[in-house]
């Protein structure tokens, strides 16, 4: 018996007013794979991630995700952290509203792995914008996904910070569901699965 796709789009098409961002798109995704989006800015890559972590809706064609909404995971441009909050404070509201069993300790294997124990207590308006995009990596690790979504996740990153996402993308690679854009399509070559590549409509 054939394992239904995670991912599964046909004719997709989405547009804003009287501009097509993507016309026609068609392509499948199957379990523990690792889907890299690219192509130029405005290309669409941002609005197809966005159509598949349900913040928005095609406007044609079909789009079936086969993973709920509570087993997804997504960093897209805006970190979607309370900069109010201390990162400890952020992880641990987050692990509340998903349940997270052994909450603490998930978090502080998080904050230890991503190089942020250090710094757990101090609020995120403190952060810098790598130290951000590290959190904002944590949120979405934390429930751990079956569906991982990232919108240019290195960006941000200085060497140090990419090279713990490298690793930490590789360690996921087969046992979570990928997909992530990026310009930069040779450093995720080790794990990718499948290309998908987008051209300016």
């Amino acid at each position: 018996m054939t394992e239904v796709p995670v991912v599964r789009a046909l004719g997709l098409r989405r547009s804003f007013g009287h501009r097509l961002v993507l016309r026609d798109l068609s392509f499948e995704l199957e379990r523990g794979g690792a889907l890299v989006v690219t192509g130029p800015n405005g290309s669409g890559k941002t609005t197809l991630l966005r159509l598949l972590v349900g913040l928005a809706a095609p406007s044609r064609g079909t789009l079936e995700v086969a993973v709920e909404r509570a087993r997804l995971g997504f960093v897209g441009h805006e970190p979607l952290v309370y900069r109010e909050l201390t990162a400890l404070e952020n992880l641990d509201l987050f692990g509340r509203l998903y349940r997270v069993p052994e909450r603490r300790e998930r978090i502080g294997m998080l904050l230890e792995r991503f190089g942020l124990w250090e710094a757990r207590n101090e609020r995120v308006t403190a952060f810098s914008r790598g130290m951000t995009q590290r959190l904002a990596l944590c949120r979405a690790l934390l429930h751990d996904p079956e569906l991982l979504v990232l919108d240019e996740p290195h960006s941000g990153l200085d060497t140090e910070g990419a090279a713990l996402l490298d690793h930490e993308l590789e360690t996921l690679a087969g046992r979570a569901t990928l997909v992530v854009a990026s310009h930069d399509p040779a450093r995720l070559a080790p794990f990718t699965t499948s290309q998908l590549a987008l051209g300016a409509v």
